[in-house]
């Protein structure tokens, strides 16, 4: 594509999707070619009003929140996807970045769309109006604002492998995540003698909102926060761009503050849930021995989504006394989860709090579990708080999103485990394979039992077999990352914590 086509189409893109008005097209286009350090612009507003009009909406959206329309697919990709790419293509000839990689490519156009992004004032007004209709038509608007921005890329976040594994505790969900592209050497390299400013101290900062970026941080030119109110303080809503399930939310504290998992914490998720009814809110750990992420600053996660979880069954029920008024269980699940329900939210930050203070003190040595060792604490929760009528909060001990049953797993499965399909269906060595040797044992163990079953694998079935061996992985990761296992002694042990309550 040409390059004054590019900038025709790209203006062209902005009024359709609503990131600027008819009347904004000349000064768009002015702004385009003044980056691309372009002299003159050959559109008119009438070509890119006409582009605009072209535009086709694809109505079958490729992830699995189906209210969405986003744009239409042309030659096998997105509208902006190829609109961007011959912009890119164009700034790397003419030495308008650092460098050809996705990690260049993404800076320079990122700051592109930045420049038609609308400035967050005006994004804030536009939720808070919305908001007022309802919370759910907000957030509609802002989830599809966060991709039409391009600050959540759809055209890679649609190339992420998604399944479902059946398990005795429901389906999981498998991902592998093509959405975060890797950095290549030279970036590497670049990142490693860029100076260190601390700005901004982290990437859930305030400060990212409209932040250019570098070799080792990402652009966000096109990023926009929405404040909330949480409990009488400041903090900020916003989606993760790499969104690993449908509205991937996350919600920070507007001071860069650390982690802590307390009663205070509870009452925070609750007042979020209570302001977004749709959605579930949930903290990782606050101790980094057992997954915690981002230390250094509050913030939880969230999302319109039902993970597996969410749908498993209460198996043991049990009062505490003094709590009588909420319900608690034990939930059937690979790890060990408690869930409590009631209405009224207070009383449930009471008893949760309860079982943590209780939880982080708790030695039970036949069970292999120490509160402490030298010093360093073992034992924290990973709350998850979700509306229904009434509140739920269950309680993990390791990575939210993980805990939940959505697997996370890196791009490079993708292509290793393309090459393991291919290396079985023809027979070879996988051990004699650099890339695949880690994965030969484990190969062994499944196709053996396939065999012993009758079952012969070939083109027909490898693919579903594949996909779900890997979730029986991460089933198992599951089950081995679960405190109280999922036997007759481990769950004796449960019920023995859940006697000091």
């Amino acid at each position: 594509m040409e390059i004054q086509e590019a900038i025709k189409d790209l203006c062209a893109y902005s009024v359709k999707t609503g990131l600027i008005e008819e009347g904004d097209i000349i000064w768009a286009l002015n702004t385009i070619i003044r980056e691309l350090g372009i002299d003159a612009v050959d559109a008119t507003r009438e070509d890119v009003l006409q582009e605009a009009d072209s535009i086709p909406f694809d109505l079958t959206e490729m992830q699995e929140d189906k209210k969405f329309h986003p744009l239409g697919t042309i030659e096998g990709g997105d509208y902006l996807e190829h609109v961007l790419k011959d912009i890119d293509d164009y700034a790397v000839e003419k030495g308008l970045t650092d460098g050809e990689s996705t990690l260049f490519r993404d800076l320079f156009d990122t700051k592109l769309m930045g420049d038609l992004t609308p400035r967050p004032s005006e994004v804030q007004a536009r939720f808070d109006t919305l908001y007022e209709e309802s919370p759910e038509e907000a957030t509609n608007w802002y989830y599809t604002f966060s991709r039409d921005t391009d600050y959540i890329r759809r055209y890679r976040v649609r190339k992420d492998l998604k399944w479902k594994t059946a398990t005795e505790y429901g389906d999981l969900d498998i991902t592998i995540n093509l959405s975060k592209p890797e950095k290549d050497p030279k970036a590497i390299a670049a990142a490693g003698k860029a100076k260190q400013t601390g700005y901004p101290k982290c990437q859930l900062c305030h400060e990212c909102e409209g932040y250019a970026g570098r070799v080792d941080y990402p652009a966000r030119e096109n990023h926009r926060i929405i404040p909330i109110e949480i409990c009488g303080q400041e903090w900020g809503f916003q989606y993760s761009p790499y969104v690993y399930y449908n509205e991937h939310c996350i919600v920070l504290n507007a001071k860069h503050t650390p982690m802590k998992i307390d009663k205070s914490a509870f009452l925070k998720l609750f007042d979020f849930v209570r302001q977004f009814p749709h959605y579930f809110v949930g903290s990782n750990a606050d101790l980094p021995i057992v997954g915690g992420s981002i230390l250094a600053h509050e913030h939880f996660q969230g999302g319109h989504y039902e993970f597996a979880m969410a749908k498993a069954p209460v198996e043991r029920s049990f009062t505490v006394k003094g709590y009588e008024d909420v319900k608690a269980g034990i939930v059937k699940w690979p790890m060990s989860v408690i869930r409590l329900s009631g209405t009224d939210t207070g009383r449930l930050a009471e008893l949760a709090d309860h079982i943590l203070v209780s939880w982080r003190g708790y030695t039970d040595p036949d069970a292999f579990i120490f509160a402490e060792t030298d010093g360093t604490p073992h034992s924290t929760i990973t709350p998850i708080a979700r509306k229904r009528g009434d509140h739920h909060i269950k309680k993990e001990n390791i990575g939210l999103i993980e805990v939940m049953g959505l697997a996370v797993l890196p791009a490079r499965l993708k292509d290793e485990m393309f090459a393991l399909r291919d290396a079985i269906l023809d027979g070879k060595d996988i051990r004699a394979d650099e890339a695949l040797k880690k994965h030969a044992d484990w190969a062994d163990g499944f196709i053996k039992n396939y065999q012993d079953r009758g079952i012969a694998l070939g083109q027909d079935n490898i693919d579903a077999i594949l996909k779900a061996e890997i979730g029986d992985v991460f089933l198992r990761v599951l089950l081995d990352a679960g405190v109280y296992k999922r036997t007759e002694e481990g769950q004796k042990a449960f019920d023995r914590f859940i006697k000091t309550l």
